[in-house]
């Protein structure tokens, strides 16, 4: 499930069945196979959170 306000970048990979909370970030390229708290940026292979109580709102 993905939640609301969601930033997810290009050429990003979301598999299995995993939660991303409200107003996450995912950058481009990330490979997400873990629930991902609300509010985080999650980079890399595999996505790792790099900040929590990030806003996306600039983005959005």
């Amino acid at each position: 499930m993905i939640g609301e306000r969601v930033y997810i970048g290009a050429h990003a990979h979301i598999y299995a069945d995993v939660t991303i909370g409200d107003g996450a970030t995912i950058g481009a390229g990330a490979v997400i196979t873990e629930d991902i708290a609300p509010y985080c940026l999650v980079l890399g292979n595999p996505g790792r959170i790099i900040q929590q109580d990030y806003d996306n709102s600039a983005l959005l």
